[in-house]
């Protein structure tokens, strides 16, 4: 069985809530449970400007806070005399939340909510989604091995802090894509800060699925954006995304555990799929597309799905496109149920 793939954010307010209705109706059909991505981490690496904009020798941009919640999504600036290498960062939240939120996820496993064997799955943004989005352009480069060193440390204390038998690290590329694409920022510069883009987004996601143990699972979620439930860009065909996943593997020393990818709403045409016949993973990773959509429930999955399956020459396990952590509230049920209905049919 593949089954059912829960990509990350899920919008309810606390981890137990999460991981408890995602045990109660799609316990049998998951192989990992994150949790939600509850708190500050709602609306994915957003909180990670506040973050950033505590540490000294870091500036805001601008005068004007882009309040969101109680976030503040102004970029940052290294401070004019301050040199990249000395600039210390404060914890970036993920090891805190991961720890915090593992402790549930080991009681309900103990109290039988959550089934024996299943992984308890944190997702990580790639570095350079991060200092893309929210480092000023010129600063991009210096600031990069600072903020990869530190999210570098994150991961190490949820290692340390988290059984690796029971650990599931999915890194999320999104401005990945953004970069492929040929998108640029608000000010109209390039978001990325080097000249091959293919190369240089694929080997660094690489690097990425390297630090994490053999012993640990490690996926990945390729995404296209989910701002107001919708991409920065929609693919014409999942052509960029099997060529970006095959160079990552090819890149990557270690076995990547599982892959994911997004099917737009409209996308049950054979052109969409054709290009995942070129996709290049071992028969040991788990493939899953995100063509659950709560619009239109299982009857349109199940309809992306028979398109899929005469260009997939594999199994593949289903999931929604991106994280559903904004999703209108009362969705949440109805799409793990969705999720389950197409598992269990496919």
């Amino acid at each position: 069985m593949v089954g059912a793939h829960l990509v990350g954010s899920i919008n309810f307010d606390d981890a137990e809530t999460t991981m408890r209705t995602a045990a109660e109706h799609l316990g049998d059909r998951l192989k990992r449970i994150p949790d939600g991505e509850v708190g500050e981490r709602f609306h994915w690496i957003v909180f990670q400007a506040d973050r950033l904009g505590q540490a000294d020798g870091i500036e805001r941009v601008g005068d004007t806070p882009i309040p969101l919640r109680m976030l503040d999504m102004r970029p940052v600036r290294i401070a004019d005399g301050v040199r990249a290498q000395d600039l210390v960062l404060p914890p970036l939240g993920y090891a805190d939340a991961a720890l915090e939120s593992y402790a549930v996820f080991s009681r309900l496993q103990r109290e039988g909510v959550i089934p024996v064997g299943t992984r308890f799955q944190v997702s990580l943004p790639t570095p350079l989604g991060v200092v893309g989005s929210f480092v000023r352009a010129q600063d991009r480069e210096a600031f990069e091995p600072v903020y990869e060193r530190a999210l570098a440390g994150e991961l190490d204390r949820i290692l340390d802090g988290v059984p690796h038998e029971e650990l599931a690290i999915q890194w999320d590329a999104a401005l990945e894509f953004a970069m492929l694409e040929g998108l640029t920022g608000f000010t109209g510069e390039r978001y990325e800060w080097f000249d091959d883009v293919w190369a240089g987004t694929s080997e660094r996601l690489a690097r990425q699925i390297d630090r994490v143990p053999a012993d640990v699972e490690v996926g990945v979620h390729l995404c296209y954006g989910d701002v107001a439930e919708k991409h920065f860009v929609e693919p014409s065909d999942t052509g960029n995304l099997v060529r970006f996943a095959n160079l990552v593997t090819g890149a990557a020393h270690r076995p990547l555990t599982w892959l994911h990818l997004p099917v737009p709403i409209e996308r049950d045409d054979d052109a969409y799929f054709a290009p995942l016949a070129e996709l290049g993973l071992p028969a040991e990773t788990e493939l899953y597309l995100g063509l659950v959509h709560r619009e239109d429930g299982a009857e349109g999955a199940a309809r992306r799905i028979r398109a899929a399956t005469r260009s997939v020459p594999r199994r593949f396990g289903v999931a929604t496109e991106c994280g559903f952590g904004r999703a209108p509230e009362g969705t949440t049920v109805p799409l793990f149920e969705a999720h389950r209905a197409v598992a269990a049919a496919w």
